[in-house]
């Protein structure tokens, strides 16, 4: 049975000024959790405010522990790129 993870992650974007700046640092984000990962990644909350996002990655999976496993890395990945911008991240499972 597949199994689905969801990791989703509050961002505070002190530094952008308008939205022009904040879609720069959610698509760099995306980018490159897409490409290094291969999950599907969505800003799905505060698209219309310039200081803050909520981005989820979702991954399929036959095992629950390598989704689990890769959901982990996807968030150690997104802190070392974000620092203190990733103020809260929860993972659940559908």
């Amino acid at each position: 049975m597949a199994t689905v993870g969801v990791l989703t992650m509050e961002l505070r974007i002190d530094e952008a000024h308008s939205l022009k700046e904040k879609r720069h640092v959610v698509k760099s984000l995306k980018d490159r959790l897409r490409g290094k990962f291969n999950v599907s990644v969505a800003e799905i909350d505060d698209q219309d405010l310039h200081n803050s996002a909520v981005i989820a990655a979702a991954v399929v999976s036959s095992s629950r522990d390598f989704a689990s496993q890769v959901l982990r890395a996807v968030e150690d990945e997104a802190e070392s790129q974000l620092g203190p911008m990733l103020i809260r991240s929860n993972l659940e499972w559908l």
